[in-house]
């Protein structure tokens, strides 16, 4: 379920971020439009609030990323992108003809993708798994 301005809000509260305006259209923004980049962030927020800056937005991503309010991924070939669906170790499936980015859950079952082989005494708590293919409307 998303969110509204008032529980937005209430997770910068939580997260000990003051809350402003800004903050919570740049965390409506990414709710709305998961795996966007901080350009489609900033141009959302615009037409929501009129004017903020370009500054402004990436420094609501980064503090949200740092808060864990927002997961910040990085598919090879591709900006940084946004999302609010944190915490729960899943990964993504990105087309590589138009880029679509959609979510999938861990491998169910043994959990091979927080095991590695040798983890070279790293406590591994999260993983990150990129699956590439074509997405349906590509494939045609």
């Amino acid at each position: 379920m998303q969110a509204d301005g008032e529980d937005r809000r209430a997770q910068l509260r939580a997260a000990g971020l003051r809350v402003t305006t800004p903050r919570v259209a740049v965390l409506n923004a990414v709710a709305a439009q998961p795996h966007s980049d901080a350009d489609r962030v900033a141009a959302t927020v615009r037409e929501e609030l009129g004017s903020v800056s370009t500054q402004a937005v990436y420094d609501v991503l980064r503090a949200g990323v740092g808060a864990g309010l927002l997961r910040r991924i990085e598919p090879a070939g591709s900006p940084a992108l946004y999302e609010t669906r944190t915490g729960d170790n899943h990964h993504h499936l990105v087309c590589r003809k138009c880029g679509a980015v959609a979510d999938v859950d861990c491998v169910v079952g043994q959990s091979p993708c927080l095991q590695p082989c040798d983890d070279q005494g790293f406590a591994v708590d999260e993983a990150e798994v990129v699956f590439w293919g074509l997405c349906p409307p590509c494939q045609s």
